[in-house]
């Protein structure tokens, strides 16, 4: 299965419908990169309200600068200069699905909804986030250099 991921460093993943009447968008990954956008520009302001909100719920695992919570998560790395370490598709490609760059990860894949594991039966063939809020995460976190 993940020779099959791999294979010709490309992946590509079907449109399908996700019960938002959102579509998936098809990506490729490139390396350890998704280099191409999968909805228009992205916001920073609104990535914010999603990495702190239930949507991405980025505070259970990691610490992120000037969030304003007491309580943040230690399981994965904090996130203060992510923005500086790792370039916009390497960013992309950790929130559409991280199992990518690290087989072992407990982060969930917020955007690909093919061969998962232990998925809620409201939540199969959807994914957690849309593109647009994939991209609005990424904006957020290139600005924490």
């Amino acid at each position: 299965m993940r020779l099959g991921r791999w294979l010709a460093g490309l992946v590509l993943v079907a449109g399908c419908a996700t019960g938002a009447g959102d579509v998936l968008v098809p990506y490729r990954v490139q390396g350890d990169a998704i280099r191409e956008p999968l909805a228009p520009a992205g916001d920073p302001v609104s990535g914010r309200e999603t990495a702190f909100g239930r949507d991405g719920n980025c505070l259970l695992c990691h610490a992120v600068p000037d969030a304003g919570k007491i309580l943040m998560g230690n399981l994965g790395p904090q996130l203060d200069g992510v923005g500086a370490r790792l370039s916009e598709g390497q960013l992309r490609l950790r929130i559409v699905d991280s199992a990518q760059v690290n087989p072992d990860t407990i982060m969930p894949s917020y955007y690909r909804v093919e061969g998962l594991n232990r998925v809620g039966a409201a939540w199969r063939g959807r994914p957690v986030l849309t593109a647009q809020q994939v991209e609005d995460m990424v904006a957020f976190l290139q600005t924490l250099r």
